[in-house]
């Protein structure tokens, strides 16, 4: 089962390369030209070109960004000459750090909710609550990231001025970010908690508790939660993956240090070393991330080979 998720994983990091090296060659015109304006003479191009290894044949260049990839090379950026690779190392803790809290805020918020409101519409009971948390939840997952930033910054820092509008300065800077990369997290993870709890409290080892008078509390926190995080926890590593492509936009509105803000600049300004290597990088990320939920999952759940055949 392992070995089947390793090849899978090697098989897509292999196309992973092969499109992020397709990028830049499938970009319209001469991608050195566009970097570096129409009125550069032809010397600087070609120049340009030679510095790159553009001017070899496809199996040359693509042998050459495999090998340089391997060593750590991501290439030079057109615009400032600093190799990509330190722009990568400079800017990538900003978005981990993001996204790794973005995920811990949704997992502490959505559990509880998730769980409250299971135990709240048990058997059918308060209708009212279930048809506002059924809404809610719904609408909040529907909503993408950079509306809820731009609402975030009108309402809580244009508006009532409580929090910075952008860039990363201090504790609170990182208030609004997270929040809008949370919310719909937090939202799906608390329906699938719901979910998750219902189903534990139907089952025959929670009546005989109930019969024997077990206090709730004890209950619901020694026996039905642990029995509930298995696919909380599937669904808030997966996540974590979209919180890390979540953040391009979020970044950009809040100007946040971090590649997806790097990506949105470096694709506006031609510069296509950079795009390509962290582009590449975000899609390495999704892949390593996705196997390590596999993996984890398979080991905590024996099952899951059966459900995946």
């Amino acid at each position: 089962m392992s070995v089947r998720r390793l090849v899978r994983f090697v098989v897509s990091l292999a196309v992973l390369l092969v499109a992020s090296f397709a990028m830049i060659h499938l970009i319209p015109g001469d991608p050195v030209r566009a970097s570096l304006g129409p009125a550069a003479p032809v010397e600087l191009v070609n120049a340009r070109k030679q510095l790159l290894g553009l001017d070899k044949s496809l199996p040359e260049q693509f042998a050459a960004y495999i090998g340089h990839i391997l060593t750590g090379d991501f290439g030079t950026s057109f615009l400032t000459g600093e190799p990509v690779g330190e722009v990568i190392a400079a800017r990538l803790p900003n978005t981990l750090g993001l996204a790794l809290l973005a995920t811990v805020v949704a997992l502490l918020l959505a559990v509880p909710l998730g769980m409250w409101a299971a135990i709240r519409t048990e058997n059918g009971r308060n209708r009212g609550t279930e048809i506002t948390f059924s809404s809610v939840t719904g609408t909040a997952v529907a909503v993408p990231e950079f509306l809820y930033s731009i609402a975030l910054v009108a309402v809580l820092s244009i508006g009532l001025g409580l929090f910075p509008p952008a860039g990363k300065e201090g504790a609170m800077s990182y208030v609004l970010p997270v929040a809008a990369l949370a919310i719909g997290p937090v939202a799906m993870i608390a329906r699938i908690s719901r979910v998750e709890t219902l189903r534990e409290l139907g089952t025959d080892y929670v009546r005989l508790a109930r019969s024997k008078r077990l206090p709730a509390a004890r209950l619901h926190l020694r026996h039905v939660l642990p029995n509930t995080l298995t696919a909380t926890l599937t669904v808030g590593g997966l996540l974590l993956t979209s919180l890390i492509a979540g953040s391009v936009l979020v970044e950009y509105v809040f100007a946040w240090p971090g590649l997806g803000l790097k990506i949105v600049e470096s694709i506006t300004q031609k510069d296509y070393p950079v795009a390509q290597g962290v582009i590449l990088v975000y899609g390495a990320i999704v892949l390593v991330v996705n196997l390590a939920v596999d993996l984890i999952l398979g080991a905590l759940d024996p099952t899951s080979k059966i459900k995946e055949n």
